[in-house]
């Protein structure tokens, strides 16, 4: 992470994919729950609850640019990464256990994009029990313009009505299908020149296909949240509430459990796993958060079953006064490795943190995302919206940080601007309009209906309503930022912004 003090951006919308109408409704399966650039950011996975993965490639500066252009100028064309729909496909299916009695839903969990030895496309995409490695293909179809007869394969009745005409009719024929074929070439009398070219080719289009390779299942007893690769580029890990598994990406019947958690006496449970991610760099660390707040950095190579941490990262400041909701807000819901590995980003129901592998026993900055709403835990508590997850991402030089909130809001910050407050920015085509966090001013009631319409009025368009409470409905829970541009991708229900600096 460089040490430079990073200037504000100034987001600007870029694209939007499935935008809705005023009024549309959406529908549950419609709903994207995971966004994930591949690693040079030329392609962007999303995946819904229905089970379904869509590709977005780059198109900038690749319709217009020759590779021969691109050596003469010496330089990538400027300005900001722009995507078009590239394909989709089915990934996951419902399914039931028998064994459990319980119903398997098709929803996609987490897309990470692996490796690529070619110009193939690897990705691993997870639903609550079973990974899948999919690889996508780009294959040249060619289209047929103009068909036209075929004078050696005609219909039989064609040939025996012209056989008085055919020189050589007494050679033997033979049936293929349902037409006869002459051994001899026929003259080349008997037919029009014309009739050379049999078929016209328009253009050769090419046509996306995705294959599943592999299926990793029957590992979990629990509900996958995360699955990270490793940076050698040969397994991954799948992680659940008590447990993660190690797998080797062309071994899909054998993973190796390397951290349980389940007690003997499940009455005796204190924490569970809710993210897992590798080290970007030395691929013998590997990093978890808690429900308790901890992130737990292990060394792989200490032994096969890792019990024993390496080092607990902890904020031991407290946050205000203790409640019963204390514990709840501080479930680390998703955790970031810089792409230098020496930083993590984590982020809990009220904060975003930043820890240095070298600082166990603090963030080195702690941004606040919704802090009005600490009086409202009670609320949030009773409709469930305290246990939403919302993930969060880097920039590329690990200078910007983001995260999603409600009323379809996502925050920016920049590390050491001196700034706590960030960018709050809304997921539609203006993100620049104004949120209002602050819980309106109580006003005395009125018997004139004028009045009640009047102050009615004047609050239609508010994020907030009478409870102080945003739109809970409305929350955009997954983001991800470009590996070396500064674009931030978010979902909000069933539409895919984009927005540039």
């Amino acid at each position: 992470m460089s040490t430079a003090f990073p200037t504000a951006l100034e987001w600007k919308f870029s694209q939007v994919f499935g935008e809705r109408t005023p009024g549309e409704d959406v529908q549950d399966v419609d709903i994207v729950s995971t966004v994930e650039f591949e690693k040079r950011g030329d392609f962007l996975a999303t995946g819904d609850r229905g089970g379904r993965i869509v590709i977005f490639e780059r198109t900038d500066g690749k319709d217009c640019h020759s590779r021969k252009e691109l050596e003469i100028l010496d330089y990538r064309p400027q300005g900001h990464p722009e995507y078009r729909y590239k394909t989709e496909f089915q990934s996951h299916e419902p399914e039931f256990d028998y064994v459990r009695s319980v119903e398997i839903e098709e929803r996609i969990n987490r897309v990470r994009w692996c490796a690529t030895p070619n110009d193939s496309l690897f990705i691993l995409s997870t639903n609550d029990k079973a990974i899948k490695l999919w690889k996508v293909k780009d294959h040249k179809v060619k289209k047929v313009k103009q068909m036209e007869l075929n004078p050696f394969v005609c219909s039989e009745n064609s040939l025996l009505s012209e056989k008085s005409f055919l020189i050589g009719k007494h050679e033997p024929s033979f049936i293929n299908g349902y037409h006869l074929e002459w051994k001899n070439e026929m003259p080349s009398n008997v037919f029009p020149s014309s009739h050379e070219e049999f078929a016209k080719i328009a253009n050769n289009k090419e046509a996306t296909l995705a294959r599943c390779r592999k299926i990793y299942a029957h590992a979990h007893d629990f509900n996958i949240n995360s699955i990270s690769n490793n940076s050698d580029g040969e397994i991954f890990v799948s992680a659940d509430d008590l447990r993660i598994n190690l797998w080797n990406l062309e071994v899909s019947n054998q993973c190796f459990n390397i951290i349980d958690m389940k007690p003997s006496n499940m009455e005796d449970l204190t924490e569970v796993i809710t993210s897992a991610e590798f080290h970007p760099v030395y691929c013998n660390l590997l990093a978890y958060s808690s429900s308790r707040g901890f992130i737990r950095l292990i060394d792989m190579r200490q032994s096969a079953l890792c019990d024993h941490h390496a080092r607990i990262f902890q904020d031991r400041e407290v946050h205000g006064p203790k409640s019963f909701f204390t514990e709840i807000i501080a479930s680390i819901s998703d955790i970031k490795f810089a792409s230098d590995g020496r930083h993590i980003l984590s982020r809990d129901y009220m904060n975003l943190k930043l820890w240095d592998l070298h600082m166990e026993g603090s963030p080195v900055a702690t941004f606040k995302i919704h802090e009005y709403l600490r009086p409202k835990l009670s609320d949030l508590y009773n409709n469930d919206s305290i246990f939403d997850k919302f993930d969060c991402c880097l920039s590329g030089d690990g200078l910007h940080f983001a995260t999603g909130s409600y009323s379809n809001a996502f925050r920016v910050f920049s590390n050491g601007d001196g700034s706590e407050e960030g960018t709050t920015l809304e997921a539609s085509k203006n993100p620049n309009r104004k949120q209002y966090h602050q819980t309106t001013r109580t006003r005395r009631t009125s018997l004139s209906n004028l009045t009640r319409g009047y102050h009615r009025q004047g609050h239609e368009k508010s994020s907030i309503d009478s409870h102080g409470l945003p739109d809970l409905t409305s929350k955009l829970l997954h983001l991800a930022w470009h590996p070396t541009a500064n674009l931030i991708a978010c979902a909000a229900a069933n539409s895919l912004y984009m927005y540039y600096a």
